[in-house]
């Protein structure tokens, strides 16, 4: 029989020597699953401390078929994902199919109406689901493939299990980076191929919007565009920046020609991490420490 060709490619592998797999029932399990990639975190819930992050990336793909199959590749071929009897499992969607809207007008039966304003849905292969922000007033209302969703949940049917998408793990992680950390006018966060820019005011998301980027100067006109839109001085204003850039980077040297007062943010405080950890920048893999946060 001709085997499968490997459609994934698994770029970062973290694991911590006290991993154990007899104590997954004290493990929390987070996966986040995008077009393109997916990541991988681990967490002894005792501890708060991080067992196991990789970092896959998916080939190219042509349909949403193809899409499912390679996602069900990485998780036939893991040593892990496929174990049942986690603490809890996150599920964090990484798409554009999603809208946020304040707690106070929400209401769950329109959530195809929230939706239809952002995107189109597909009420046939969709299901549509929304989360309620744990340090904000936002509901962010999104939309997953129904066949994946309903994969996911007979993987895990012993475990306490929630979706979320990405842009909420991102609120989350920025809301409670803003409480050690005041002054902070504008932050950042440089995905594969997007950029998700977003403002604060009273404690509260201001503004938050994720731009796909083609080329870098992409990031430049973006930033500009939104902080003349605020009436943000580019000279005075403290930027934070996450996400897969290096500190020694070219394009971090572009990025400071324009803005000044440009900082990389933090490893997330309320997680604890080995040395293994080490291995990667502390302004990396934010979104997916974030989720840690969401309930």
């Amino acid at each position: 029989m001709e085997k499968a060709k490997i459609r994934h490619k698994l770029i970062k592998k973290l694991k911590d020597d006290k991993f154990e797999i007899d104590h997954l029932q004290e493990y929390s399990l987070i996966i986040q699953i995008g077009i393109r990639d997916i990541q991988v975190l681990v967490v002894d819930s005792r501890e708060n401390r991080c067992l196991i992050m990789e970092d896959f990336v998916l080939a190219k793909i042509e349909s949403i078929q193809e899409w499912r199959s390679v996602v069900e590749q990485v998780f036939d071929s893991h040593h892990v994902l496929k174990a049942g009897f986690w603490k809890s499992v996150r599920i964090v969607i990484k798409n554009q199919k999603f809208s946020h809207i304040p707690a106070s007008l929400f209401v769950p039966e329109a959530l195809p109406e929230y939706l239809s304003i952002n995107c189109k849905i597909n009420p046939d292969t969709e299901t549509l689901l929304y989360y309620k922000s744990v340090k904000s007033d936002a509901v962010t209302a999104f939309a997953v493939d129904t066949y994946m969703y309903n994969w996911l949940n007979n993987l895990y049917p012993n475990s306490k299990i929630g979706f979320l998408h990405q842009s909420s793990c991102i609120f989350e992680g920025i809301l409670n980076y803003s409480q050690s950390h005041k002054g902070h006018t504008m932050y950042l966060y440089i995905d594969r191929f997007k950029l998700h820019l977003i403002t604060l005011k009273n404690k509260n998301i201001q503004y938050y919007n994720q731009f796909t980027i083609k080329s870098f100067s992409d990031y430049i006109k973006y930033i500009m565009l939104v902080m003349n839109g605020l009436k943000h001085d580019q000279k005075t204003s403290d930027v934070v920046l996450w996400g897969y850039l290096g500190k020694q980077s070219p394009h971090y040297e572009e990025f400071y020609k324009f803005i000044k007062n440009i900082s990389f943010g933090d490893r997330p405080d309320y997680l604890n991490y080995g040395f293994i950890f080490d291995e990667v920048q502390d302004h990396h893999y934010f979104d997916l420490y974030s989720a840690y946060l969401c309930e």
